[in-house]
């Protein structure tokens, strides 16, 4: 009720008298006005349940447009930052630990479930049984396979 009184105060007139150019102003005023992408969905789904279910306008309602969510790029750690957070963990475990969750992109409960069976050297790869995507292979993004996964990398990189 809240989106339908708002939409019938931008148009200064009864719903039912809208146009599909009516519909895209009171969208790009929504945006203009800083108006996050839940509430302009919540919008479209009650003007949709107006336009199609009361109203029977079937032609207003496809002018109707969800807003995407912007995609956040995942902040990356620049080399020296991940050289201190991996010379910051107490022993070899955590750095072994760490060294693998970042390296791999692992998240920490697929850490703590790995096993030194799941990691596969000669492919380079890691198995991920409790994982999100559970049974998948996950590659290795660093080109020395034991600089990045296991306490190979830790030992030859004289860290420990």
């Amino acid at each position: 009720m809240r989106h339908v009184r708002r939409f019938t105060a931008f148009l200064g007139r009864a719903p039912d008298t809208a146009t599909p150019q009516d519909i895209r102003r009171f969208q790009l005023h929504q945006h203009e006005n800083g108006v996050g992408p839940a509430t302009i969905n919540g919008a479209v789904s009650a003007l949709r349940f107006l336009f199609m279910v009361t109203l029977m306008g079937r032609e207003l309602a496809r002018a109707l447009v969800v807003m995407r969510y912007p995609r956040k790029l995942p902040n990356v750690l620049s080399v020296e930052e991940a050289a201190r957070l991996l010379e910051a963990a107490p022993g070899i475990k955590y750095k072994a630990a760490l060294g693998v969750a970042y390296g791999a992109g692992l998240r920490v409960s697929e850490v703590a479930h790995l096993k030194v069976d799941d990691i596969d050297a000669t492919r380079m790869l890691i198995r991920v049984e409790q994982g999100r995507d559970a049974g998948t292979a996950t590659p290795c993004s660093r080109r020395n396979f034991w600089n990045c996964c296991g306490c190979g990398g830790a030992k030859a990189s004289g860290a420990g």
